[in-house]
């Protein structure tokens, strides 16, 4: 007797394990579906997790009870906090990780799961009853019913590799493609397009001269993912190298163009702008000689290295010369070229901010099906899917919705739901309007209540953050109260280059001064030493730190809280529904499309949609009466 399953999630990739892990934590019997059960979590480009404003992703889907933090955390071999030559608010968190450890982790932590079940096979189908959703097909024969089902497809979906004029059915190298699916679903209504990824060369470690290269060490810092302890990595840390094309390996690369599916037209879907090709760079950027290319280790012990930036679907045998006349890799051996893939994704606008698809009932997409790449931006998709699936399954009649205040991933999924993708999109810190806000460092500030009160994130998390929050209020308030004298300190200043003091002030004062970071004050105020000696050691780095940027940044915090909260009376108004657009004679043509085509749930959404004019939301409001 086949069981029947509150939710069941089609696909093992990030996007797919987040909602797995989600839905059935919270307490729905569920099923997670993959055609390769060693490969949960698959890293299928480059072995990292994080990056500019990807780290913020993270830390958010581990603040609200995820796994991509913890995993990504102990399988790291190197770790990195990028811009902090920036305020924090840029500051992102980057690991480099064990690619074959991170899918075993992955696959560890769903073995661990209450209420889940893993089944090994491929989806052909599903099964739909007038536009609701009630189950899957798969190529077995087998039909799995669920009162929700969540699609995680990835780059299977119809999946097409190119290597020069080479051409292979797949939705990663070696493995099969996923079909009928996107079919079905055109049949019902939906709008699907083809957009394009890429992944570089593999080179054999034991053939590169490490000697040509710049070594770049991973920071020494208490940095890392989650906001729990205990997640630390005992892996051997490795270095990254970075090295650069030049004129003579463009030339090399130039002399296959007329080979390259991307330029003869083969190639229907659009890639990422912000993560291009390498031939796409040379044409994009004619004017530059050298491109900067990052080798990164695919694990603790693998000699296997990734190239990071060359990024091709040309010849292999274009690639591997090219290859070779790059400083430090003239004698490299590679393991695999670079490929493209072209997939199927589905228009994202036909989907609520929940991730339920408009057009059939209970059927929810994440994950690059969305347009979306990269791991972060899926398993952020993943995550809202999963709790949105079991809130529906078990008829609670709630959602759970992140605003562009609250997280990135409110930011992500607004853009994804209010303006579509004509490319693969992926998250910066610039599409973030309140950025101070959506620092790496207060995600569990801003998300574990939350979650925590959804029953998703533990009690252990909501102890952790209660006690951040304390310790972080005594910090402010000592710093305060207590008075510096100038003999315990002007040495500290005169070595920052800032004024000394001529009389005493308040700690406070000090910290303020954008040269001075409140870890030099430890060493030269012994009583605030010791009154930070009740900071749990394992903490210590990540609570102080965070009552500096609150002391430092406070005027600004202030200032877009308040703007934000301005910008909420919009959000809240709500219209969906409340409209026939198309007779709407007052708004403009491209408005009237627009907004007819999205059906917007709020003014805030409105607002954002390209096309739709102020004038055009004032006649809104009026005939709201506002």
């Amino acid at each position: 007797m086949i069981p029947e399953y509150d939710v069941i999630v089609v696909g093992g990739g990030h996007a797919g394990c987040e909602a797995a892990a989600a839905a059935a934590n919270l307490g729905s019997k569920t099923l997670l579906i993959t055609m390769d059960m060693t490969k949960y979590g698959q890293m299928s480009c480059n072995p990292a997790m994080g990056g500019i404003a990807k780290g913020q992703i993270v830390r958010e889907i581990d603040a609200l009870g995820g796994y991509s933090g913890i995993i990504a955390d102990k399988s790291t071999i190197q770790f990195r906090m990028l811009n902090q030559s920036k305020g924090p608010a840029m500051w992102s968190p980057r690991s480099q990780n064990d690619r074959f450890r991170f899918a075993e982790l992955w696959r560890e932590t769903l073995e661990s799961v209450k209420n889940l079940d893993l089944w090994q096979d491929a989806v052909v189908g599903l099964l739909i009853n007038n536009k609701v959703v009630e189950g899957v097909v798969t190529k077995i024969g087998i039909k799995f019913t669920a009162k929700t089902v969540i699609l995680t497809n990835g780059t299977f979906l119809n999946g097409l590799m190119h290597i020069g004029s080479a051409q292979m059915k797949g939705g990663r190298i070696g493995e099969a493609a996923s079909y009928n699916i996107s079919e079905q679903l055109f049949d019902v209504g939906f709008k699907t397009g083809r957009l394009k990824t890429g992944t570089p060369v593999r080179i054999d470690g034991r053939t590169i001269d490490f000697s040509n290269l710049i070594e770049q060490k991973g920071d020494t810092s208490h940095y890392k993912f989650s906001y729990l302890p205990g997640t630390e990595s005992s892996l051997i840390q490795r270095s990254c190298w970075i090295t650069y094309t030049n004129p003579v390996v463009h030339s090399e690369l130039e002399l296959g163009f007329e080979f390259s599916p991307m330029f003869d037209g083969t190639i229907q879907g659009a890639g990422p702008r912000y993560c291009p090709s390498i031939e796409s760079k040379l044409v994009t950027f004619s004017e530059k000689e050298r491109h900067q290319l990052f080798l990164e280790p695919e694990g603790e012990r693998t000699i296997e290295y990734y190239l990071n930036g060359f990024s091709s679907s040309l010849p292999w045998e274009v690639q591997y010369r090219a290859l070779r006349k790059i400083p430090g890799l003239e004698k490299a051996k590679i393991f695999r070229p670079g490929y493209a893939i072209e997939y199927d994704y589905f228009e994202p606008t036909q989907l609520h901010h929940t991730l339920e698809t408009k057009l059939v009932e209970n059927l929810f997409f994440a994950g690059q099906i969305n347009g979306t790449t990269g791991y972060e931006e899926a398993g952020a998709q993943g995550i809202i899917a999963g709790i949105n699936a079991h809130l529906k399954s078990q008829q609670k009649g709630e959602e759970f919705i992140l605003k562009r205040n609250e997280a990135y991933i409110g930011v992500l999924i607004d853009d994804l739901v209010t303006k579509g993708v004509d490319e693969p999109y992926r998250m910066f810190t610039s599409r973030a309007e309140f950025r101070i806000l959506l620092r790496q460092d207060n995600a569990d500030i801003r998300l574990t209540e939350k979650s925590y009160k959804l029953g998703l994130a533990s009690l252990d998390r909501k102890n952790l953050l209660d006690q951040k929050l304390s310790i972080i209020s005594k910090i402010i308030d000592y710093t305060k109260q207590f008075s510096v004298k100038p003999m315990f300190v002007n040495q500290l200043l005169k070595n920052k280059n800032t004024t000394e003091l001529k009389q005493g002030v308040k700690l406070i004062d000090i910290i303020l001064r954008p040269q001075i970071s409140i870890f030099d004050l430890i060493e030269y105020i012994s009583p605030f030493k010791e009154f930070l000696k009740r900071v749990p050691e394992d903490r210590k780095h990540e609570i102080i730190e965070a009552a500096e940027i609150a002391i430092k940044y406070e005027g600004y915090i202030n200032r877009e809280k308040l703007l934000a909260e301005k910008l909420d009376k919009f959000e809240n108004i709500n219209i969906e529904n409340k409209f026939n657009y198309s007779k709407l004679k007052s708004i403009s043509t491209e408005g009237r499309q627009k907004l007819e085509k999205i059906n917007p749930k709020t003014i805030g959404q409105a607002k954002r949609i390209s096309g739709v004019s102020p004038a055009d939301i004032n006649v809104l409001l009026i005939m709201l009466g506002r």
